[in-house]
């Protein structure tokens, strides 16, 4: 008999478009760990476009220092949220992830999401082994946008060809 234990965590694959969407359509609420208050950090324009009509989510935005952003009172942790989220969108530092998985699985939620540029193999595990889906390295509200019509919003389908600067129409006498 051997001594080695067989692991039986599934591994992490990428999901699929059609499974991205539908953890989209089915999700109801979406807590965003590491919210910011500042308007040029990744996690404050995620939060705008969640909150706004584009959107229909109940979003829950949690920071450790933070009391208020957009307007909207922020939780410290997923702990101190009133109902279990259905994604825990993150935007900390991917050693961080780990940690935050944990937490997800404590919670209940169903989804961990990693942000763009966001991957840990470690949460990635934590997180299935807690029965949660897991999505890394992709922006949620882009994701959105694409299955809802939006990329044109703020500016990411502009309409452009190519990157060449068009001529002013010459006026005529």
């Amino acid at each position: 008999m051997s001594d080695t234990v067989t692991d039986t965590t599934p591994a992490w694959r990428p999901p699929t478009a059609s499974e991205r969407g539908r953890i989209l359509r089915e999700a109801r609420r979406i807590a965003i760990v590491g919210a910011s208050a500042d308007p040029a950090r990744a996690s404050n324009f995620v939060a705008t476009y969640l909150l706004s009509s584009s959107a229909d989510y109940h979003v829950d935005l949690i920071h450790p220092t933070e009391t208020e952003i957009l307007g909207r009172p922020v939780h410290p942790s997923l702990r101190d949220l009133p109902e279990p989220p259905d994604i825990v969108d993150v935007f900390r530092r991917a050693d961080q992830t780990p940690a935050v998985a944990a937490e997800a699985v404590a919670v209940g939620a169903k989804v961990l999401w990693l942000q763009l540029g966001i991957v840990n193999h470690e949460a990635a595990r934590i997180a299935l082994e807690g029965g949660l889906e897991v999505v890394m390295d992709r922006c949620l509200k882009i994701e959105h946008a694409r299955f809802h019509g939006g990329l044109h919003l703020a500016g990411f389908d502009t309409g452009l060809i190519d990157s060449r600067r068009r001529r002013p129409a010459r006026a005529t006498r």
